[in-house]
């Protein structure tokens, strides 16, 4: 029911900033719950914000006053700010509509001086 695109990953070095985006093939105000998730090479997968379509927004410890999510008519953003070289993984987008579950394809973060 809905395609997940993710883009902006890319190589910064320590203290920089990126902004991710998520566009989807639908509003995402029809969407239950997105998120971002990210996964560093040989560790497991894990949350980093989420975003319902109320608008109430959560975010990990590690990336609170740091990361900002927030969402458009089709698309979710992640604003990356103070970035450090542990913040280094794919970040993947993740959608749920009701029961079922989406998730985008992964774009490439490198924190590195």
């Amino acid at each position: 029911q809905v395609q997940l695109v993710e883009s902006g990953g890319g190589l910064v070095q320590p203290g920089g900033s990126l902004r991710l985006s998520c566009a989807a093939s639908r509003s995402i105000f029809s969407i239950n719950y997105m998120a971002w998730y990210r996964q560093a090479p040989g560790q497991q997968r894990e949350l980093v914000a989420g975003i319902t379509s109320g608008g109430n927004t959560n975010y990990v410890d590690f990336v609170k006053g740091r990361f900002t999510i927030s969402r458009d008519k089709n698309t979710v953003f992640l604003q990356m700010n103070s970035l450090r070289p542990e913040d280094t993984a794919i970040y993947y987008c993740y959608a749920r509509i009701f029961t079922t579950q989406y998730w985008g394809q992964g774009t490439q973060v490198t924190v590195s001086s």
